[in-house]
């Protein structure tokens, strides 16, 4: 009786296992598309930018980075939007955003300009999984 008790028991936790995989599978992965230029820069192609996701509670989350051309920038960052729950019997809820977007706009290693955006407030949907900047950023590359 305890093997089939103990065969049994590993048959349910399999299927609950498989539930959490589809549960969590069900949520999309949007993407924030940011998009901007550098104003007076120094050199052309020194530039790199970064962009960096913080969630409520100041928690970092999903980066990217890409070179600066021709004095202009476009980076998309993925995100997953499923929230965890302390309950895990409960259904995965799919409105995980970041609060925050900080760029950054880095020389070499140093850093030249830097923004934080709140994202609920500068940024607008354009299709069902992306969100873009509702108005083109500018940062400085002038020596500060």
């Amino acid at each position: 009786m305890p093997s089939a008790l103990r065969n049994k028991l590993i048959r349910i936790l399999g299927s609950v296992f498989s539930l959490c995989l589809i549960a969590h599978a069900q949520c999309p992965v949007d993407t924030v598309i940011v998009k901007g230029r550098v104003e007076h820069p120094i050199a052309q192609n020194d530039y790199r930018v970064r962009v960096q996701l913080v969630y409520p509670k100041h928690k970092p989350g999903e980066a990217g980075e890409v070179t600066v051309e021709d004095g202009k920038f476009q980076i998309p960052v993925e995100f997953v939007t499923s929230q965890s729950s302390v309950f895990t019997n409960l259904p995965k809820r799919c409105g995980r955003k970041p609060q925050t977007v900080v760029i950054t706009l880095l020389r070499g290693d140093q850093k030249s300009d830097e923004a934080s955006l709140d994202f609920a407030r500068n940024f607008g949907m354009v299709d069902a999984s992306a969100y873009t900047l509702r108005s083109e950023l500018a940062l400085n590359g002038g020596s500060q």
